[in-house]
């Protein structure tokens, strides 16, 4: 019985384990060039403006990470061709130590403050209000620390 369960476990690893070899990211050299060579395939002609790319430590790790805002893209003369009521969208890069860069996340958002919070540089996300529950109003705040390779969320207002 344990010689079975053991075969059936086995042949359950091999199976997840493809899976998640496929569920891990390449690093890139460089988002910007990443970036800017995607809309280059996307668009006939594509115009870029200085603040497509900030370059800062977003996760306090001393490594200087890349911010990109697509809302600083224009696509075939329309400028943020993605942007729409909940802002534009917003690609989060990490660097990491071996050399290279990975994408941590995408958000829709109208902009972002990068803040100190208890000792910790912090996201503050100007977002829809309905990201805070409300239909109409300011935009709403969401604070948010990268800790590894995830936001976590601080708080809304």
């Amino acid at each position: 019985m344990k010689t079975l369960v053991l075969a059936v476990l086995n042949i359950v690893l091999l199976l997840a384990m493809p899976a998640a070899a496929f569920g891990q990211q390449s690093l890139i050299s460089d988002p910007e060039i990443y970036e800017k060579k995607h809309f280059q395939e996307q668009c006939k002609t594509a115009e870029f403006a200085d603040g497509l790319v900030v370059r800062q430590d977003i996760n306090n790790d001393g490594l200087i990470d890349a911010v990109v805002n697509e809302g600083q893209l224009t696509c075939d003369g329309q400028k943020g061709p993605q942007c729409n009521d909940d802002g534009c969208t917003y690609n989060f890069y990490l660097q990491v130590a071996e050399g290279g860069y990975f994408m941590i996340a995408t958000a829709q958002i109208y902009g972002y403050d990068f803040v100190q919070r208890f000792g910790n540089m912090v996201l503050a996300m100007k977002m829809h209000p309905r990201f805070c529950d409300r239909t109409e109003g300011d935009p709403c705040i969401v604070t948010a620390r990268v800790r590894g390779t995830k936001f976590v969320t601080i708080s809304k207002k």
